[in-house]
């Protein structure tokens, strides 16, 4: 009888460790690279570039211009009634982003 007792709180204990186990979950972090492009005035876009807007949208007008460390320039456009955002690098090619 002594060892049904003994039996018996074994199971219960064991039980009770495996409730008590702790999960551990592997956090997944997402890293988003954004490049940092610093607004720059509108007549300081390289010649390049304003020329290539003038071959490739006729009639576009660049409302804002920024450039960041690799030469790239992002231009908010105005392409007749609807507002573009471009891409170029400092030789006046398209950049697709």
């Amino acid at each position: 009888m002594k060892k049904l007792f003994v039996a018996a709180a074994l199971v219960f204990g064991g039980f009770a460790t495996q409730a008590a186990t702790s999960i551990d979950f592997n956090d997944v972090a997402i890293v988003v690279n954004q490049e940092e492009f610093q607004e720059i005035a509108v007549e300081e876009v390289p010649e390049a570039v304003t020329a290539a807007l003038e071959k490739d949208y006729a009639g576009a007008t660049i409302n804002k211009a920024y450039v960041n460390e690799a030469k790239e320039y992002k231009l908010e456009v105005t392409i007749g009634e609807e507002a573009a955002v471009l891409y170029a690098n400092e030789n006046g090619e398209w950049i697709q982003k």
